[in-house]
């Protein structure tokens, strides 16, 4: 993967992108022209909602470009064993990577205990395959977001992933600074939510980022 350093222009930043469709009222045609977007420009993966894994597998097969679906997408704020069921699902339909919404309410009342055991859940479904938790960071205080990135550690997971894209805001630099100083270099961190332009995105990895969730892929690649 590309250094910060070495982004001397914005196409360089394909290699960090996860090209994503969440959207509900995405339907075969859009999903399918995202895969064909994420073939052309050399995505990292293509994130989608569970119900279009199995065509996103079979259209990105041989590309090189990776399938990711969201868990318990946008909420988090469903049992662990449900979780476990979705990812299983996702992980036997082709997914080869897997972002989960963290239990944000479970995780403001203190149940950190409760919190990890989710998450490594959650991890041990996935496999081999790489696990993103989504912590939700507009709804955390910093105290909160450090223990978020804690547990996640703690449970396995490979990366810590700053927003769904549904809540109040979006990425910030400083939460991906927090994030990245609180897991050191151990683990991936993703900022995703509102990363628009060349700019946003450049900023995020200067930050610390090492993955880019963004619907607006190619927008960021065209500078």
């Amino acid at each position: 993967m590309l250094a910060p350093k070495e982004i001397r222009h914005p196409a360089d930043l394909a290699s960090y992108i996860d090209h994503t469709i969440l959207r509900p009222d995405a339907g075969r045609a859009d999903v399918l022209r995202w895969c064909d977007e994420a073939r052309q420009h050399r995505f990292r993966s293509v994130c989608v909602n569970p119900i279009h894994v199995p065509l996103v597998h079979g259209r990105l097969a041989g590309s090189g470009v990776l399938t990711c679906s969201v868990v318990a997408f946008p909420f988090g704020a469903t049992p662990t064993a449900a979780k476990v069921a979705e990812t299983e699902l996702v992980v036997a339909a082709g997914a080869d990577e897997v972002d989960m919404v963290i239990a944000v309410g479970a995780l403001k009342d203190g149940d950190l205990d409760g919190v990890r055991a989710d998450i490594a859940a959650v991890k041990r479904a996935c496999g081999d395959r790489v696990l993103k938790v989504i912590i939700e960071t507009c709804a955390l205080t910093e105290a909160e977001k450090v223990a978020a990135c804690r547990l996640s550690q703690e449970a396995g997971a490979d990366f810590v992933k700053t927003s769904t894209g549904y809540g109040s805001a979006g990425a910030t630099a400083e939460d991906v600074a927090l994030m990245r100083r609180t897991v050191g270099d151990a683990m991936g961190v993703k900022a995703s939510g509102g990363i628009r332009s060349y700019a946003d995105a450049l900023r995020m990895i200067q930050a610390g980022a090492s993955r880019i969730g963004a619907s607006a892929s190619t927008t960021l690649i065209q500078g």
